[in-house]
């Protein structure tokens, strides 16, 4: 391990073999390809050399058992291994549901991605930074399954930095739904400064503005429709002095996808350049960056936008047009829930977005302006 840590000056992307072998189920919104796709968009890309690419290990339940409870492990594994659960497993657990149903990987794969995020968490003790798209799964809660989420690897994440010796860690999320396990996990911490954007009114329908979780977390609700103009008030007058405030040993970021217009969980309307612009901004702030994935259900959008952080990372100019290496990563990829969908041309040729800016509502102003006011009292 401590010869890792020395090579892990370079940006190191963790990925695993798991994800192209396990669905949630054809109508699932996970069953679509994600971290494959990035990953082999990024190889075609000639960005992804083998010196900068991990397997992720899978986390043991003793590691899971940093956060979660060891009776819910067991129940976890246990339902993997039976491909059943009982009805009390089904209401005390949360697993078996529409959300979080029974499937041959249910186990090993959130496993797997909570293993990536602990070897990229250990990877940056001595600074560095890594990027674990399989990770961000910021729902789980310690003794139950939620929202997609079996295990919470944030969570677990920041108390591996904390084991580490690393004392104030900041956590970014900009997944369009709010974070509420590792809300509820940080609840009241000082060495733990947690900021989100998240859409208002969407599920888990947490994380209010007057929601301080007992002075750990800023917490900007967005109405629908946010455009990146607002995104680029809340980055500078929010997420990026509130960070800078806090002086972190380390910064988290959680990135989901589902922030950008084309998802269809959310109904905020950003560009996937808001996701690249935050990561380069955050990425200046601090010397040990961790970079995970998160929400996504739209499998050319989540790959364009997750492709292009890592560009960032990597400090990769992003092209006007892809080759047609890149293409042919794209081109083949089903939306399960929507047969016979054709993607629109841009989907394929290039991995920026449009620009999406507009006019900055009063109401964003206002929101914005109620946290500035906080951290200035502070």
């Amino acid at each position: 391990m401590k010869a890792e840590r020395q090579k892990a000056k370079e940006p190191i992307y963790i990925g695993a073999r798991i994800y192209r072998a396990s669905s949630y189920g054809g109508s699932h919104p996970l069953a679509i390809a994600r971290v494959p796709t990035v990953t082999d968009l990024c190889k075609a890309m000639s960005w992804l050399p083998q010196q900068q690419y991990r397997n992720s290990p899978r986390a043991k339940p003793s590691a899971l058992q940093a956060f979660h409870t060891g009776e819910y492990v067991a129940a976890l594994q246990a339902a993997e291994d039976n491909q059943q659960v009982s009805d009390d497993t089904r209401t005390r657990h949360g697993l078996g549901t529409l959300s979080n149903p029974v499937h041959p990987h249910m186990f090993r794969r959130p496993a797997t991605s909570v293993g990536g995020v602990l070897f990229g968490a250990a990877l940056i003790t001595n600074g560095g930074v890594a990027y674990v798209p399989g990770g961000g799964t910021h729902h789980g809660m310690p003794d139950r399954a939620n929202g997609f989420c079996y295990f919470n690897d944030p969570v677990l994440a920041i108390l591996s930095l904390r084991r580490q010796g690393l004392e104030r860690i900041a956590y970014v999320d900009i997944d369009a739904h709010h974070c509420d396990g590792v809300e509820a996990a940080f609840h009241g911490a000082e060495d733990v400064r947690l900021i989100s954007v998240h859409e208002e009114k969407r599920w888990p329908f947490t994380g209010a503005l007057a929601d301080t979780a007992g002075g750990t977390a800023y917490n900007l609700p967005v109405p629908r429709d946010l455009n990146d103009t607002e995104y680029d008030l809340i980055l500078d007058r929010v997420i990026l002095p509130t960070v800078e405030q806090f002086r972190p040993d380390a910064v988290v970021l959680q990135c989901g996808a589902d922030a950008l217009l084309e998802d269809p969980l959310a109904r905020l309307a950003l560009s996937n350049a808001s996701h690249w612009k935050t990561v380069a901004a955050l990425g200046a702030l601090c010397d040990r960056f961790l970079v995970l994935g998160g929400g996504g259900y739209n499998p050319w959008s989540v790959a364009r936008c997750w492709a292009g952080v890592w560009a960032t990372l990597a400090g990769h100019d992003i092209p006007d047009e892809l080759p047609e290496e890149a293409r042919a990563v794209l081109s083949p990829l089903k939306w399960n829930r929507k047969a016979g969908f054709q993607p629109p041309a841009q989907w394929l040729e290039t991995l920026r977005d449009p620009s999406r800016h507009g006019p900055v509502r009063d109401d964003v102003r206002s929101r914005v302006r109620h946290l500035t006011d906080r951290l200035s009292a502070e």
